[in-house]
């Protein structure tokens, strides 16, 4: 296949998966965002836009085995019943609204920012609905509560969320340097978090009711002895992390301690673990290494220069653009090809990383986090609908935004 065919195929192929990931699924066929990912992949190779073997060199294997890790230390933390606990600790000491909602931004940014805000919200979304239904509270503004601290807080370090595991990936930033650059923009944008929840939803937060107390509740069922074990791995991974060990390394050594017990069997950890959202990572490094190689790669810096993305807020808001219409994680790996001509390569990576994530507070399609929010609540039987979401997260991610970038640009 010639040069230009091999461009046309890539940009076909790219523009028809991406509208299937974005859909959710492609007409006529049950077929999930997963799948279309493997399908594009698939397809880059099937038509000469990559050779296997470069299609292998696409993938970023420290990002997958970093995701992974942290995945099962997540995951054997929730079984423990840590999370439980957490939660009845926050319930005990909550004695108004306010104070409630903080407890909740604190707990979900400040565990998303070291545990990945997706598989935060998985495990506070049921819990969290089931304090506040216990208390008789409005469950949206709490909800929503849950989906924008993970966001916010996710900020703050590499393995926060997904996209910012590219980042530390491909710009090679040091764990700790990252988190002294954006853990300023998270704590800001947590405070944020609640003075905007508190102003949108006035009835809720503004009546000065006070919440029964809720000491006399039952505790919480939990392997003592597993929360112990865990949340020691968890703390010593953590330390890894900043001492400037590797972080896939650090993560999946932390991962297999957690496999390594008489009280859990692994499949019970293994079923826990997000499968289809490694699967989608696969095919994503495969689909943009396509697309990437054959048609951006060559014209990158000259594209770079005509829209200016050298200057941090046009870079910033050109990201958040891109984070809303084919997701962060998409438009991190898309960014790619362009940073590395900018003149401040390190500054330019460090606000992809802010802006594609709280850009994902925008809409509830910006993130998976949200998602996995709306979705568990409705299973449950509470609707959050888009123009609920927009009506919060429009001005928040508006206002984190604005702090992220000049924040970075005056630092």
């Amino acid at each position: 296949m010639s040069g230009g065919s091999t461009q046309i195929a890539a940009v076909v192929i790219f523009a028809v998966t991406y509208v299937a990931i974005a859909w959710g699924r492609f007409p006529g066929l049950r077929l999930d965002r997963t799948g279309a990912a493997l399908a594009g992949a698939t397809c880059m190779i099937a038509a000469g836009v990559l050779t296997l073997r470069e299609a292998y060199a696409a993938i970023d294997f420290d990002t997958i085995t970093l995701l992974l890790g942290v995945m099962i230390v997540v995951a054997t933390l929730r079984l423990s019943g840590l999370f439980e606990m957490l939660g009845a600790a926050v319930a005990r000491r909550a004695r108004g609204p306010v104070l409630l909602l903080c407890w909740m931004v604190c707990v979900s940014g400040i565990l998303s920012a070291f545990l990945v805000n997706d598989t935060i919200c998985l495990a506070l979304t049921p819990l969290v609905l089931e304090i506040v239904r216990g208390l008789r509270r409005d469950p949206v503004p709490y909800l929503l509560a849950v989906a924008m601290a993970s966001n916010a807080g996710s900020v703050a370090t590499i393995t926060g969320n997904p996209q910012n595991m590219i980042v530390g990936s491909i710009a090679h930033i040091p764990y700790s340097t990252f988190t002294g650059a954006l853990a300023p923009v998270a704590a800001v944008s947590l405070v944020l978090t609640v003075v905007v929840l508190v102003v949108a939803f006035p009835a809720e937060f503004r009546t000065g009711a006070a919440l029964m107390p809720v000491a006399s509740a039952p505790l919480p069922r939990a392997n003592r002895a597993l929360v112990v074990k865990a949340s020691v791995i968890t703390a010593a991974m953590v330390v890894g992390f900043f001492a400037g060990l590797p972080p896939p390394a650090v993560a999946i050594s932390a991962g297999v301690l957690m496999l390594l017990t008489r009280r859990l069997k692994p499949e019970r950890i293994y079923a826990e673990l997000d499968w289809p959202l490694l699967l989608m990572f696969v095919g994503l490094f495969i689909l943009i290494g396509g697309i990437e190689r054959s048609v951006l790669a060559p014209h990158a810096p000259a594209m770079a220069q005509a829209l200016r993305l050298g200057q941090p807020g046009i870079l910033a808001v050109f990201t958040a653009a891109m984070s809303n219409i084919v997701s962060n994680v998409p438009a991190v790996l898309l960014l790619r090809p362009f940073l590395g001509s900018l003149p401040h390569p390190q500054q330019a990576w460090l606000l992809v990383a802010m802006a594609s994530t709280l850009a994902g507070n925008l809409t509830i399609m910006g993130s998976v986090a949200n998602l996995i929010v709306a979705r568990r609540a409705q299973a449950l039987g509470v609707s959050i609908g888009f123009r609920t979401y927009f009506r919060v997260g429009a001005p928040l991610a508006i206002l984190t935004l604005l702090f992220g970038t000049l924040w970075l640009v005056v630092a």
